[in-house]
Formats: structure tokens, sequence, C-alpha cells
């Protein structure tokens, strides 16, 4: 089936705002259980695309950054925090970063 042929499906949204992807879309776009998704808010509409890092070095740290910090992210699960609460930290955190060095 053509990927520029718009198709709908109706998914219930679950606990925490979690959603199914359909199988078939997900095969479609070759969504796996460790891909990266990208959701942008526009004029009252979801939209959600797969992101596909190129292996460069870049790619390569940012996955290694990311695999450093997963125990941290686990300990903050564990002490009851939602993901949503530890995105928000993270980009505070950035934030300050980035404050510094401008």
């Amino acid at each position: 089936m053509s990927a520029n042929k718009s198709r709908t499906k109706l998914v219930r949204s679950l606990r925490s705002g979690q959603v199914t992807i359909p199988a078939e879309f997900r095969r479609e776009l070759g969504i796996e259980d460790d891909s990266l998704l990208q959701i942008t808010l526009d004029e009252g509409e979801l939209r959600i695309r797969p992101v596909h890092l190129r292996e460069t070095p870049e790619a390569g740290s940012l996955k290694a950054l990311y695999a450093y910090f997963a125990p941290v992210r686990d300990e903050a699960r564990e002490q009851g925090l939602t993901e949503g609460e530890i995105e928000d930290a993270i980009d505070r955190a950035v934030a300050a970063v980035r404050a510094r060095h401008d």
C-alpha cells in the first residue's frame, strides 16, 4: 500500500496517555521496540513519525550517552517519577547548562 495514501485507525488512549500504533502501520514505517518517534502537535493534531538515526560518530555518542544514563532514569522511575517528569528535569538541566555557556 502506498505510504502517501491516507489511512485512519481508531485507538484508545491508555493510562498515562499511552497509545498503541497498529502493527501494520509499525511494519510499514519500520518502527521497532527501540525506535525513536518524533511527535508534533500542529493545529490540534498529533503527528507521529519514526526518526531513523544514521550511524555517525555523533549518533553513536548520543546512543552511548543515553545508555550511560539509563540506570539513573530507572532509579527515578523507581522513586515514582513519571516519564514526563524525568523529561522535564532533563530539559531544565540542559537549559541550565546552555545558559552558562551563552
